[in-house]
């Protein structure tokens, strides 16, 4: 495996994909989308634990 990787030239490699100001989206938007999402994520986690306790104290 190891030769095979030493084989492959310098730029067939895949390169580290960089920031294009006019077709990608601004690494801001993409932290804010990526808070946006956990947040709902914990959100959603500590509610349905919320309904669970709620339904073993009623049930």
């Amino acid at each position: 495996m190891a030769e095979a990787q030493k084989r492959l030239s310098h730029t067939t490699l895949k390169r580290r994909q960089r920031f294009h100001p006019k077709r990608d989206v601004r690494p801001a938007v993409l932290a804010k989308a990526n808070r946006l999402v956990i947040w709902a994520a914990a959100f959603i986690g500590l509610l349905f634990l919320a309904i669970i306790k709620l339904q073993a104290v009623l049930g």
